[in-house]
């Protein structure tokens, strides 16, 4: 049986993984609580506009309508 203390290799890996984990977790809470206070913003925001349609026949005279 060998002593754990003396595989100082396992310890370095366990270390290794624990701080990649716990980096990992920081990065996603930071992210999360940034995204989270942020207001929502869109990307193409609506206006009302005017649309002008002019019909012209060759019978009658030009018609406008506004909507």
């Amino acid at each position: 049986m060998s002593n754990w203390t003396s595989l100082w290799y396992v310890w370095l890996i366990l270390l290794t993984v624990f701080l990649l984990l716990l980096c990992g977790i920081t990065a996603s809470c930071i992210k999360f609580c940034c995204r989270k206070k942020r207001p929502p913003v869109e990307t193409f925001p609506r206006h009302p506009y005017d649309l002008t349609v002019t019909a012209i026949d060759s019978d009658s005279t030009a018609h406008s309508t506004v909507t």
